[in-house]
């Protein structure tokens, strides 16, 4: 009885991260955008914050790597999110802005 209580237990757990890897880099990324806070300060297609340049069209103006720097090293009264986003998420936060492509409103 404690083996198949011990499989069960592994069984979920392992379940458990399926989402994950069953979510596209983009959606990941989406995740991360909404997990740390970032909609506090920066707006993507008119929800969030203003405190922060809105988003919605920042992958028609930077390209992956200056994205990236962004998070990682921030600058313009933006912090850095190096060393509190892990490699894969700051991967997968790229890949969502970098998919925010939305022409600026007149």
């Amino acid at each position: 009885m404690k083996l198949l209580g011990s499989a069960l237990v592994i069984a979920l757990a392992s379940v458990s991260c399926l989402p994950v890897f069953g979510e596209s880099a983009k959606q990941h990324g989406a995740t991360v955008f909404v997990n740390n806070g970032c909609q506090h300060c920066h707006t993507i297609r008119g929800q969030g914050g203003e405190k922060g340049p809105d988003l919605s069209g920042v992958g028609r103006t930077l390209n992956k790597t200056q994205i990236r720097t962004q998070i990682t090293q921030g600058g313009r009264q933006m912090p850095s999110f190096g060393e509190i986003l892990k490699v894969s998420e700051v991967d997968d936060l790229v890949a969502y802005l970098h998919s925010c492509r939305d022409k600026k409103s007149k």
